[in-house]
Formats: structure tokens, sequence, C-alpha cells
């Protein structure tokens, strides 16, 4: 068994990131959210896109208005009320002002504004009534972002503060890697779909549905191709059509050692290298993780890179811990984030439960992963036991808080590591 940072390192060295040409798409911007930028975005805009006020007030000369005060205010002759949008149609000669609005473009010959609580109006005179400081309340064409320079970087993920940077600069067509697809495949003759009645013995398919989840949270695209029966012919058919089809595998079950687990037999037999079998955690022992060779192209027509397939455990807890803490981070890594991006994200916490393991292996414990007032990360531990077999306990999982191995005890107010879960985007 491999130690879980060990297991981590393999799998992140052998995830090859997308191509910046071959797996990229052109996006338009209002289908770009939750999209990974491709390439550098630049923009043929400044911004601000020309010197405009940022307050309600007045447009004045400086000069005109550097010595008044309350009691020896300046006068000036209001020529021109300019509102939001409106080309100004006056140059500002000395002793005048321009009404300015916030956001108004700045009339020719002004260089300050003015609050409009720091005058008093008497028809079409006004009186400033503090002096301001020079260049006060302008926001100057290009001062925040300058024609043809970069503006955003490739891989960034576009939330909406990058939609709302994007359109404001007037980017509306995007470079964008594509969806990473997923394969998603169940095996096991127990196994049937929620939608059919149970019969004894049976168990519900919750993993397919789960990993699809999973995956779509994680930005990629979820390919379903249903359960597959303990029949070695069967699978091996299966998992040739998935390693076909999509950028990564994910099946579960078949991968402990049972009579009925087939799994690594059939990886070998379809020319995988497999490169890890289990993991020293808890839950997720059984883990496998394989590459198989590159075809003459990628999924989708990208660039050709290893198949990179992944063997979960069938235990629907064990599956998607294993999916947090070892899938998530290499499909973020072949999905065009940065390097730095792409590692599980563990924050120091205090415990406000007890957390026990039996100290053989790394153990996992789930729940919610809280700010307190003070600014303070706290674990509370899940409801109920802390079974791999209650997937019932595990909704509103935000967090698993990590007992070292060696360790058996963390008590309720001492700190412990957690890793945060679910998306990143």
């Amino acid at each position: 068994m491999l130690p879980a940072k060990e297991a981590e390192s393999i799998i992140l060295g052998l995830v090859q990131p997308f191509d910046q040409q071959l797996d990229a798409e052109i996006v338009e911007l209002s289908a770009a959210t939750g999209r990974i930028l491709a390439s550098p975005v630049t923009s043929q805009l400044d911004f601000p896109h020309w010197d405009n006020s940022a307050m309600d007030g007045y447009a004045v000369r400086y000069a005109d208005v550097q010595s008044c005060n309350a009691e020896q205010p300046v006068e000036l002759e209001i020529v021109e009320e300019i509102p939001a949008g409106i080309e100004p149609q006056s140059t500002i000669q000395p002793g005048q002002a321009s009404r300015i609005f916030t956001g108004a473009c700045m009339p020719q010959g002004a260089d300050t504004v003015v609050m409009q609580e720091r005058t008093r109006r008497e028809g079409t005179r006004v009186f400033i009534l503090e002096a301001p400081k020079a260049q006060a309340f302008v926001r100057y064409r290009a001062s925040f972002y300058q024609a043809g320079t970069p503006l955003l970087q490739a891989g960034i993920t576009l939330n909406a503060a990058e939609i709302a940077v994007l359109a404001a600069a007037g980017c509306t067509n995007l470079p964008v890697y594509r969806r990473p697809r997923i394969a998603i495949l169940s095996t096991g003759n127990e196994l049937v779909t929620p939608d059919q009645p149970l019969q004894p013995g049976q168990i519900v398919d919750s993993n397919q549905y789960a990993l699809a989840a999973f995956v779509g949270l994680s930005g990629g695209v979820p390919v379903p191709l249903g359960i597959v029966r303990d029949d070695p012919e069967a699978l091996k058919d299966a998992i040739a059509q998935a390693i076909s089809s999509a950028d990564i595998v994910l099946s579960t079950g078949g991968v402990s050692v049972g009579d009925y687990d087939y799994v690594d037999r059939i990886l070998a037999e379809l020319g995988a290298q497999i490169h890890i079998r289990s993991v020293a955690v808890k839950p997720g022992k059984p883990l496998t993780v394989a590459t198989f060779p590159p075809t003459s192209k990628g999924s989708k027509g990208g660039a050709k890179r290893p198949m990179l397939y992944f063997g979960l455990p069938g235990n629907p807890v064990s599956a998607l811990v294993s999916c947090w803490r070892f899938v998530q981070p290499a499909l973020w890594k072949l999905s065009g984030l940065p390097q730095d991006s792409c590692k599980p994200l563990f924050v120091k916490a205090l415990s406000r439960n007890d957390l026990r393991s039996d100290g053989r292996r790394e153990t996992y414990v789930w729940g919610q992963l809280h700010l307190d007032s003070t600014g303070t990360y706290e674990f509370h531990l899940a409801s109920g036991s802390q079974n791999s077999g209650n997937l019932i306990n595990l909704a509103q999982t935000t967090g698993l808080a990590v007992v070292p191995v060696g360790q058996t005890l963390i008590s309720a107010g001492e700190p412990v590591q957690v890793l945060q879960v679910g998306s990143r985007y």
C-alpha cells in the first residue's frame, strides 16, 4: 500500500494537461462561465474607456477652486449638465463648471470633480465651499487597463468577476479548454438502477449518479456507461469502449481481492500499465490507477496523451472519498488549471468532536467545515457512525478531517488538518 501523499504525487505526475491549441475551442461570452482560458486574452478597449467622474458633483478646473473655503467660496457658471452616456458638448473655461454625474465623461478643460455635498447651487451658478484635491474623483482613461496588454492569463477559471471584466472589455469570443470527458461505469451483479424495484440481495447503483455529479461539479463532462455485470468479457468490452471515448475512466467495484474482482487482470490484457493497486487510507484502500498508451488522437480530436484509468472501490462512501482525495486533482490538472491550483486544499481547523481511528492507515472522517466569527476554521463531525457503509450521513459534507497514521485520537478542541471537498469553481 502506498502512502496517500506518494499516491497523489504519482497520479499528478501521470497527467498531461490539455494542449493550448489542440484541446481548445472558442465559445461565446454567454457560454463561458466556469470554463478555463486556454490562451491569454487582450482587449482593444482601454478601461476606463474615457476620463469619467467617480462622483455626482461638478467638473471644474482645479486652478479655479484650489484656494476656496466656506467663508470665501468660489462662484462658477454652470455651462452644461452631463449625465452618464452623453458626450460633453462644452469645453470648460476659467470661471466655468459642468454639472456631472457618476460615470459621465469628463468635459474638455476640466481636471477635477467637486462632490455635490461640498457645493451650493443657485440657478445657473454654483458655489464651491471647500477646496478639493487636484484631480479628485476623476477616473482617467486606461488607468485600470491599457488596450493591447494582457487582460487575463491562460489557466484562469471564468467566474462572475472574470465574466464581468471580459464583458466590460468587449471580449465576446473566448479561447477555452474543452471540458474533459470522464467515462463512468459500475461493476457488479448485485447492482440495479434506482428506478428498479429491489430484490433480496440487490443494491442500488448510487455510484453512477454520485460520480456523474462529482465530475460535473469539477468541470468535466460525465459519460455514464451504466452497470456492467461480473463477466470478464462484458467487463473487457465495457472498459475498451470507455477508454476509446473519454479522457479519464472511472470504474467502481471489482478492484478488491474477491473472486469476482477482474479489473486489474482485464486492464493488463488491454495493454494498461498499472501504477497503483492500493493506498494506505481509510476509507478507500482499494484503488487501481493505470494508464493506457496514447491513441492516434485524443478524445474528441484533442491532443493524444496517455489515457488515465481509476479503478475505485465499489463502496459509495469509499468511491467518493477516493474521488475527492485523488481523482479531483488529476481532473483539475488535465483541465488546464495551473499546477499550483491542482493539489488538494488542506486547511488547519479546530475539531469540535473527538476523532478516532485504529491508527493503521491515514483515516478520513467526514463532516462540515465552518469559519467562526474570528476567522478560525472549525470541523464538525457528521452525526451518526463514521462507517464506510453509512452513505446517509455523507450528505452536506464539506470537509474530510485527517487522522494520521499511528494516531488513534484527535480530541475535541485540538487542531486537525481538513481536506476541503467540493468544487473549486
